[in-house]
Parts: C-alpha cells; sequence; structure tokens
C-alpha cells in the first residue's frame, strides 16, 4: 500500500504546509510509503517532495490524496490518473470576500470552487479539516466524507522566546493600555478593518491607550492601503501595530504579552490561531463566523455580532472580569489539547485508513 499527497503549493511557516509534512509523517509511521507532489514549491520545501508531472509514473496499489485550499491546475491533472483520489478539503474563501480588493486571488478561489465541484465524480473519499468543511463538501456531492483533523503542532515552549521583544511589549502595557492580539493573514475577509474599528470604541469608552498588534502578512497591497488609510482617520497610528511576518520566537514574545485575542473574521474553515491563542492561556474573543464557533466550542466568547461598540463591551468585561477571564483560560487550555498533534495524528489515521478503497 501507499499514499502520496499532492499538493498546489508547500510552504514553510504555512498551516497546510505544516500539516502536509505531518500527514506524511503519520503515514510513514505506520509502514506504509508515501510521497508528495507539488505544483510549485518554496526553496527550503522542494527536496521534501518532487514536482507533479512525476505523479504520473505508474505505482502499484496507490491511493492519492489531494490537499484542496485554492483553484489549481493540480484538480485537473489528479483527474487523469488511475489510482484511487480523495481529498482533504481546507476551505477556500468565497470570492465575494475578496474580488473588491484582489481580483486576481478572487478569480483564483473562484476556479477553486469550481474544480472542487467538478472533482466530486472522481473522489472516493471526502475528507475535511472541520464539519463547516465537510457541509460543504456534502453539499457539493462528494460521498462519502468524514472529518480529518488538522495536524499542527499546538505546543510551545516559553523559553523559546524574543526576551528583548518580550520586555519591551511588556513596558508598553498598563491599567488603560491593554494589548489586543490578531494572528493571520492581513486579508479582508479576515476583517481585521473591524478590529480597528472596535479599537477606536474601546478606547473611547474604557481604554484610552489600548493597542492591537496585527500579526502576520498581507494579502496583496490594495487592501493594506485602504486599512492603513482607515487606521489613520481614526488617528490610531501609534495604536495599531502592524508587526508582518515574524519568527516562532517573536511570535511567542505577542502570545505571552496578549491581554486578549481578538478575532472578527468572516470566514475561516478551522482558523490555527484561535487553538494557539486557548494553547497560549489568551481569552479568546471573536465573531462566531463560518467555522470558528466549532473550533472554539465553549472555550471562548463567541459574538453573535461584531459592532464596534458591542465588541469593545465584550473585550473590556474579559478584560475585568477576573473570574470569567480564568474561565476562559482554563476552557481555553483544556479545548487546545483536543488538538494535540499525538492525539489529532491518532484520529486522523482512523479515519483515513478505515475509509481507504
Amino acid at each position: 500500500m501507499r499514499i502520496d499527497q499532492v499538493t498546489p503549493d508547500l510552504v514553510a511557516r504555512d498551516a497546510v504546509g505544516a500539516h502536509i509534512l505531518n500527514v506524511q509523517r503519520a503515514i510513514l509511521s505506520r509502514g506504509i510509503e508515501s510521497e508528495i507532489f507539488y505544483e510549485d514549491a518554496a526553496d527550503d520545501m522542494l527536496s521534501l517532495g518532487r514536482p507533479i508531472e512525476e505523479m504520473f509514473e505508474a505505482v502499484p496499489n496507490r491511493s492519492l490524496l489531494f490537499q484542496a485550499a485554492i483553484g489549481s491546475p493540480g484538480f485537473d491533472l489528479i483527474r487523469q490518473v488511475n489510482d484511487p483520489v480523495m481529498i482533504h478539503y481546507h476551505n477556500m474563501t468565497p470570492a465575494s470576500l475578496l474580488e473588491s480588493w484582489e481580483p486576481n486571488i478572487s478569480a483564483g478561489v473562484s476556479l477553486g470552487r469550481r474544480q472542487l465541484a467538478a472533482f466530486a465524480p472522481r473522489c472516493s473519499l471526502g475528507l475535511a479539516v472541520s464539519h463547516y468543511n465537510e457541509r460543504e463538501l456534502i453539499d457539493l456531492g462528494y460521498s462519502p466524507t468524514a472529518v480529518a483533523p488538522l495536524l499542527l503542532d499546538m505546543s510551545h515552549d516559553r523559553t523559546r522566546v524574543d526576551h528583548d521583544l518580550l520586555k519591551k511589549l511588556n513596558s508598553q502595557k498598563g491599567p488603560d493600555a491593554p494589548s489586543l492580539l490578531f494572528v493571520g493573514k492581513v486579508s479582508p475577509h479576515k476583517a481585521p478593518h473591524d478590529l480597528v474599528a472596535m479599537l477606536s470604541a474601546l478606547r473611547e469608552l474604557y481604554y484610552p491607550h489600548a493597542t492591537l498588534t496585527l500579526v502576520g502578512t498581507p494579502l496583496g497591497t490594495t487592501y493594506l492601503e485602504a486599512l492603513e488609510s482607515y487606521i489613520a482617520i481614526l488617528g490610531l497610528e501609534d495604536a495599531v501595530i502592524f508587526a508582518g511576518g515574524v519568527s516562532s520566537e517573536e511570535l511567542e514574545a505577542y502570545w505571552q504579552s496578549a491581554d486578549v485575542f481578538v478575532c472578527a473574521s468572516e470566514h475561516e474553515g478551522f482558523c490555527a490561531p484561535l487553538v494557539e491563542a486557548m494553547g497560549h492561556g489568551v481569552p479568546v474573543i471573536t465573531f462566531g463566523s463560518s467555522a470558528i464557533p466549532e473550533t472554539v466550542g465553549t472555550a471562548g466568547l463567541v459574538l453573535n455580532q461584531k459592532s464596534p461598540q458591542f465588541f469593545a463591551a465584550a473585550v473590556h468585561r474579559v478584560l475585568r472580569d477576573d473570574t470569567l477571564r480564568s474561565r476562559l483560560i482554563d476552557a481555553g487550555i483544556q479545548r487546545s489539547q483536543f488538538f494535540d498533534l499525538e492525539e489529532a495524528t491518532q484520529r486522523f489515521l482512523d479515519v483515513l485508513l478505515a475509509n481507504l478503497h
């Protein structure tokens, strides 16, 4: 038996890329051969897989697992092979959330959703990283389907931290200067503009020196420029910090210094940073869109709306209500353990191997 993975991109420090490598390790641990085929790969990942053109070499008793997160030629190429094909669906952002800002990227996800629908008859098993994603597959005609967890190492070593940065971040905090954190792509569908609006209300109503740090790289340039202009109009240039892409040691400093993790995203298929925040003991306050309630469970404050004043009031309550804050921290740590890599790997293999034909 052999199970090979196919992916449009293999990128380091990317949730899907890390998942693919962990899936390969899991398959190999069962004594099953496994390779990775990619359309494109980062320079430091080239040696970990093979170009997708080599996928067409005849291999006996092989199944293919396609990791789907965006439209790509791989959807069409993989339909040409004779091997049984499974899909692991990570979700694709609806084009409507991107088209006004980044039309090229919007076109890519539109293509991906069309390809995803056309792929259903060819697929022997539709796996999804959440029940939310699984419902999408079912609606498109995939059968059978199952939920197989995202395999990410959510553990962290608090000693592997940028101490200078941590000292700086902590020195900037105070009773009227809490630190709010968001980790993720600076993209319109993740709605950091709504977090900025909330910060403005929070500073006006409760904490005049509160700050918001956005850790993550921008999706294109158009939205980022508009977001920066919006921040300037609100007079928040010194209150909103764009950290950009950071090292693991720098990220650990941001986690350790954060008072709350905030998320206003309009669409998520899972949202790994929510789990990272819970695992770090950072209370989560999030808008409850898409798969977010499923990921958080009862371990965070999940909001049914995100008007600036409502969101700000929720943040204020978590910051001032010690009982609620402690409950969220404890529940978050417990919830994060459900996604522990070792346990998630076992669940993943159980689902995958039970459904192999």
